[in-house]
């Protein structure tokens, strides 16, 4: 419908700069599978199962925070 507002797109320019120093070398942001106009984290090649990330930086939310 040409009257819907237009919806806002997360871009990097969104995403705080200690998140973006704090991912790991084979993940990054692009636009979600799930919700095109979110980020998602991509893997840029395979992560072994059970491998561990970190350490965390930033604010820890509940789940009913974001």
């Amino acid at each position: 419908n040409t009257s819907d507002p237009p919806v806002a797109v997360e871009t990097l320019d969104d995403v705080p700069e200690h998140v973006l120093r704090g991912l790991p070398e084979d993940v990054r942001l692009f636009p979600s599978a799930v919700d095109k106009t979110r980020l998602g984290v991509w893997a840029t090649k395979s992560i072994l199962k059970g491998k561990k990330f970190g350490p965390f930086v930033g604010d820890k939310k509940k789940r009913s925070q974001v």
